[in-house]
């Protein structure tokens, strides 16, 4: 095989198509957009319009309230927990809180406080403090022969 012997696989470059240019070519009058009028332009933005009757999404009822001030906690699981302390980033002596987590690199916002799950395995002994547990990541952790204690976020920590 030489240089000037290299070809595009056939059908791998397909010409552009011409329209609007009378009905002989099969792409006449409407350009390949089927209609007249404001589906044929462009920026049309006409989805959910029902001709006038009252919308689907408008007949349907509200419902459900989502609280505006509900707290946002950083999640945190034991399997990464774990992991950290084996990577050698967080000691397991000591109390580990949020500011011990977010220095460890571990979360990156603390929040409204750090709440602990149940997923991975904990070896490690550990003394936690964090804003929430589930039950299964309280057990999981006492079960390796620590504890976790619950604290309200302080208002004057707003540090995210």
């Amino acid at each position: 095989m030489k240089l000037n012997e290299l070809r595009d696989n056939l059908g791998a470059r397909k010409s552009r198509s011409r329209v609007g240019r009378g009905i002989g070519s099969g792409m006449g009058k409407t350009s390949t957009s089927g209609v007249k009028g404001q589906k044929a332009r462009s920026g049309v933005a006409i989805n959910g319009f029902e001709g006038g009757q009252m919308p689907l999404y408008r007949r349907l009822p509200k419902f459900g309230f989502k609280r505006p001030n509900a707290p946002v906690f950083a999640e945190i699981t034991t399997g990464r927990l774990q992991r950290a302390i084996d990577a050698g980033r967080l000691a397991s002596d000591g109390t580990i809180d949020a500011a011990a987590l977010k220095a460890a690199g571990v979360v990156k916002h603390t929040r409204d406080g750090v709440r602990l799950l149940n997923k991975g395995e904990l070896k490690a002994k550990l003394s936690l403090s964090v804003a929430g547990a589930s039950a299964g990541a309280k057990a999981a952790v006492e079960a390796a022969g620590g504890s976790v204690e619950i604290v309200a976020k302080a208002a004057a920590d707003s540090e995210n």
